[in-house]
């Protein structure tokens, strides 16, 4: 598939509204899941991996990509141990990511040409939310929204619809700008359009399996859709 920015993207006079994700997408934080994964894999007795690999095989839910993973279901209270392993880990990784090549500019054009734009990720919400603000991006978003609850399907399929109500948005005018497929999900069933950030946890591959535009950068997509 052309990346985006190759062609007019059909819904573009309908867009007004970006609903953005947060890690792989906005924050280039691959090396700090790579990093924790790996923890987890020596814990478990389990080779490293490499970041191919882990875009083969990351998935939602969660839960079934590390029982692939680790070639075996979780006992009793392992997936807990598994959790702090990477929450640990990742942690300490992640003050040297970095936000993604063109943020914070891209957030900037996309408000000057007259759009509004918001932030949800599936991180915990009392995570994602102080780490917006020290990376100096809060005043860029109309609501900053993380994982509030869990979700039967592990999908951020109920917090789209939920974020969007709580601002009053008609999903039929927003674009979810995310790096999984379960981002193209999320949308789909939320009424709204997605573009997909290849460079983050999946490969493009798998993205483009999904049918939505795929692109390289943050600032692609938003060029996209501008006129």
């Amino acid at each position: 598939m052309q990346d985006v920015a190759d062609y007019v993207f059909p819904h573009r006079s309908e867009v007004h509204h970006i609903v953005w994700d947060w890690n792989g997408t906005l924050l280039d934080d691959n090396h700090a899941n790579l990093t924790a994964v790996n923890r987890i894999c020596a814990q478990f007795g389990r080779a490293p991996v490499g970041l191919d690999h882990w875009r083969s095989i990351f998935r939602r839910p969660i839960i079934a990509c590390y029982e692939e993973l680790l070639g075996r279901p979780f006992a009793d209270g392992e997936w807990e141990r598994m959790n702090r392993i990477y929450h640990l880990h990742y942690s300490e990784a992640l003050p040297a990511c970095r936000l993604a090549e063109g943020v914070p500019d891209v957030l900037r054009d996309w408000s000057a040409a007259g759009g509004s734009q918001s932030l949800l990720s599936m991180a915990d919400h009392d995570h994602v939310v102080p780490l917006v603000a020290e990376r100096g991006l809060a005043e860029h978003f109309t609501r900053v929204d993380g994982r509030r609850f869990d979700a039967v399907h592990d999908s951020k399929a109920e917090h789209l619809v939920g974020h969007l109500e709580e601002q009053g948005i008609d999903p039929a005018t927003v674009v979810l700008i995310g790096d999984i497929d379960d981002d193209a999900r999320a949308a789909r069933e939320a009424g709204a359009h997605a573009i997909l950030v290849a460079g983050g946890l999946m490969s493009r591959d798998r993205l483009e399996a999904t049918g939505h535009p795929v692109v390289s950068s943050p600032a692609a997509a938003v060029r996209a859709l501008q006129p």
